[in-house]
This record gives structure tokens, C-alpha cells and sequence, in this order.
């Protein structure tokens, strides 16, 4: 196994974990840290399949990346709302 193959599956092992959690009602889809393991997989499995030049997916991974960072960003501002309500 090469380094990017391990950098490609740590990534997609991330992204399959959280779904299989999300599944199997371990994760929420909104909770932090299942937004979280699929932006890092995603960063991952993107940077993978940059270094392999396998461009269809750098294109999915790369969307997915953007997906998941603009969930973080929600999820980062409704806990943002959430403290300030509480305090």
C-alpha cells in the first residue's frame, strides 16, 4: 500500500464510518462530529485522488468537501445562537 493509498482510505473510511453510525442512529447527520469525520474524509479522499490524477473523483470529493464545510459552518453558527440565547 502507498502513502496516497492510505491517505485515500483513512479518508473514505471516515466518510463510511460516519454514515454507518448516522445509520444505525449512533450520529445525528447534524451533530458536529459526524460533520466533521466527512469534511476530514472528504479533504482526504479528495487529496488522494489529486495525487492518482484520477480527476472524476477529485471532482465528487471535492464537492463533498465543500458540502460538508458549509455544514460546519451551520452547525458551527447554530451552537454560536445557542450560547448566546443561554447566556
Amino acid at each position: 500500500m502507498t502513502g496516497t493509498d492510505l491517505i485515500g482510505f483513512i479518508g473514505v473510511s471516515l466518510i463510511l464510518t460516519a454514515y454507518f453510525l448516522n445509520l444505525n442512529d449512533r450520529l445525528s447527520h447534524t451533530d458536529f462530529v459526524y460533520i466533521l469525520m466527512n469534511l476530514i474524509g472528504a479533504i482526504l479522499a479528495c487529496l488522494a485522488s489529486w495525487i492518482m490524477q484520477y480527476y472524476p473523483f477529485v471532482l465528487l470529493e471535492g464537492t463533498w468537501t465543500l458540502v460538508s464545510f458549509m455544514a460546519l459552518i451551520g452547525c458551527l453558527r447554530k451552537a454560536k445562537r445557542g450560547k448566546r440565547t443561554n447566556s
